[in-house]
């Protein structure tokens, strides 16, 4: 699968795959890989870049277009049956 969005926010952000590549541990060379859709993306890969670009896995893999991090959900503890 293509991921399209690693490499518009790679773009967007002026960075090069090289330093993408430091933050995934990987090389440039598998790097290019998983942004062409050669290779798979690994969950930890697409963790951190989540976590780096502040936006959502979803967002990544284009299953919402909205690029925010979802808001931290409430601890719910009282909740009342009714």
């Amino acid at each position: 699968m293509r991921l399209q969005r690693i490499k518009d926010l790679r773009e967007d952000n002026d960075l090069k795959q090289i330093h993408l590549a430091k933050i995934l541990n990987v090389s440039q060379a598998q790097y290019s890989r998983i942004e062409n859709g050669e290779n798979e993306i690994t969950l930890d890969s697409l963790i951190r870049l989540a976590k780096f670009y502040n936006t959502s896995t979803d967002y990544i893999l284009g299953l919402t277009n909205e690029r925010h991090v979802y808001p931290k959900k409430k601890n719910i503890t009282n909740i009342s049956n009714p």
